[in-house]
């Protein structure tokens, strides 16, 4: 076999470093039971020579012994594989379930800035296209690289025992097949990262398509749609097929050195026992070991191609595992205590990129038990804002504190265990009604989410469904109108019961009624509440104790509805417009 080239040895050796050594025992059984494999697989042309060496001195002895002999160490060999199979697979499966799992736990608590990098589509690619190529390289290493080594070891031992000089004329060909073996393992592992990476890119696409498929019929978008994913899905296919054009170029190779090694052995050995030097027994059997040989030699070979494709895989996913939260906490954290639920911003500036500033210089005091409302256009930093309290971001400068505690020195379950959100991207999980309302805190009671439901409107269509709180809502809730989604992420916030409440556009998917009985049961939920609220709706406006007006990251006019209109800035001038086109205070 070609040697490993690049970091390849460095990554397996991670790889057994955190994933497989807890599983040493098992594996070292494994090691066992492949020597026996491998010392059986050598006696084969030992039993050959012997058979033929006996039906030459017409040895009757030998042949009664002969086949059970045969028997006894096939069935052992057997016995092994089957074992050693096993034993393998169970390995696998569980080093490779372990990895899955240590990912999605990275994914689920990485920063969301580091998740934005790549659509939700590419990271599933990962759990399937990356690790079929981990768990084949696995595999292999225990029945091709273990398996094989010692078959190959067993076989060279009995051809150095029937012949050594013939050996090292048969080993003359290695070093002019091993050559391009390496230069294509290593052409593979560069085809191979850029295949995946387009893998992830065209699932992408896909699920983004048949995410906005709406959108695409209602602009008949549907041919630029296929023509996209066309060209996607055919740039996979190029890629796939320069690597299997690659590894193709491997059984030729192996093809012909085994074809000229086999072929000086039958020229050395047919003169030699022409002339009476060997017998038909050394002929066969030699034969018969270069033959066996020549199977784990090209698996050997081929191998290689396979790790160097795990080898990109893995490259790819120790990258993403070492990728750190910022969103971290400090080693002396403490648990978060809430005394009133005052919120200060003080000099806060934030950047989600180095040159897209989205809050700069903000100072604002909100007084605990109040309701606050941000209003401003789209992209004047009101979500923005909102998002630093639970620590969704970090600041860039400056601090956010509730009840004069820094919000990066409390721990992060008791930071979020005290803030509700809703925002007006309800996300809601295939289960059922009662469990995505269950998920505002776990181990609540029917009753109470019961109870919950009812505080948000949500009880009566609830009780409408064909199984009620148990009728599942299906993929991010596609089984229930818009309405009732909302309705069902405010009684998550109701059950929560967090004595801080972020709202962003909470009542935004809501018909006239609808909206009217869950406006009702927010002004009882924000009663004794802080409450951070984006809301484009005069009524959610008018009733909130301050208003906070927001313009390119900054706070450009603050106070109550009437004073704010007296004084004919901002506010009044983009309540004026709210008039014309409802919804202008919408957006983040």
């Amino acid at each position: 076999m070609a040697r490993l080239k690049g970091d390849t040895i460095p990554l397996l050796a991670r790889l057994w470093r955190e994933w497989l050594s807890p599983h040493r025992a098992t594996l070292g059984l494994v090691l066992v039971l492949i020597a026996v494999v491998g010392a059986a697989t050598g006696l084969y042309p030992a039993l050959i020579k012997a058979a033929f060496d006996a039906f030459d001195h017409k040895d009757e002895a030998a042949l009664a012994y002969g086949p059970v002999v045969v028997i006894v160490v096939t069935a052992v060999r057997g016995f092994a594989l089957l074992g050693q199979t096993v034993l393998t697979n169970r390995v696998v499966t569980r080093v490779e379930a372990d990895m899955q799992a240590a990912l999605y736990g990275h994914l689920i608590e990485a920063d969301l800035a580091q998740l934005g990098r790549e659509s939700p589509a590419a990271f599933t690619q990962r759990f399937t296209t990356d690790f079929a190529f981990i768990k084949e390289a696995l595999t292999r290493i225990s029945t091709v690289l273990l398996r094989d080594v010692a078959m190959l070891v067993g076989l060279v031992a009995a051809l150095i025992w029937m012949d050594p000089v013939l050996t090292l004329v048969a080993a003359v060909t290695v070093p002019f097949v091993a050559g391009p073996i390496g230069r294509i393992g290593r052409k593979l592992r560069r085809v191979s990262t850029t295949t995946q990476e387009q893998m992830g890119a065209t699932a992408s696409l896909i699920s983004e398509s048949l995410t906005g498929v709406r959108v695409a019929k209602t602009y008949a978008m549907e041919g630029y749609l296929k023509e996209r994913a066309r060209t996607a899905l055919d740039e996979v296919r190029r890629l796939k097929m320069k690597a299997a054009n690659a590894r193709g170029r491997l059984d030729p190779l192996l093809e012909i050195g085994g074809g000229l090694a086999v072929a000086g052995v039958l020229v050395l050995v047919g003169n030699r026992v022409m002339s009476g030097e060997r017998t038909v027994g050394d002929f066969t059997g030699y034969v018969a070991a270069l033959l066996l040989a020549a199977q784990p030699a090209r698996a050997l070979g081929t191998l290689n191609a396979i790790l160097q494709e795990a080898a990109a895989a893995l490259n790819r996913y120790f990258a993403l595992m070492d990728e750190a939260p910022t969103i971290r906490e400090r080693p002396d954290a403490v648990p978060l205590r809430v005394a009133a639920g005052a919120i200060r911003f003080a000099d806060v500036r934030f950047r989600y990129r180095p040159d897209a500033p989205a809050l700069e210089g903000i100072d604002l005091d909100v007084a605990a038990g109040t309701t606050t409302a941000l209003v401003g256009r789209s992209g004047s930093g009101k979500s923005s804002l909102l998002n630093l309290v639970p620590r969704l971001y970090d600041v860039t400068g400056g601090a956010v504190s509730i009840d004069g505690q820094d919000v990066r020195a409390v721990t992060l379950s008791s930071l979020r265990a005290a803030v509700a959100v809703v925002s007006q991207e309800v996300t809601l999980f295939d289960d059922t009604v009662a469990a995505n309302i269950g998920f505002g805190r776990p181990g609540a009671t029917q009753a109470e989410i019961e109870a919950a439901a009812r505080a948000a409107a949500a009880h009566d269509f609830i009780a409408r469904l064909p199984e009620a709180y148990a009728f599942r809502v299906g993929p991010a809730g596609q089984r229930l109108s818009g309405g009732e989604r909302q309705r069902i992420a405010l009684a998550r916030a109701f059950l929560k019961d967090a004595p801080i409440l972020l709202l962003d556009e909470a009542t935004s998917a809501l018909d006239a009624e609808s909206e009217r009985l869950v406006q009702e049961a927010l002004t009882r939920l924000m009663s004794g509440r802080t409450t951070l609220v984006i809301a484009h709706r005069l009524s959610t406006i008018r009733a909130a104790d301050r208003i906070v007006v927001m313009e390119a990251g900054r706070i450009a006019e603050t106070g109550r509805h009437e004073d704010l209109l007296a004084a004919d800035g901002t506010y009044a001038h983009l309540h004026r417009i709210q008039r014309d086109e409802p919804g202008i205070l919408a957006g983040a």
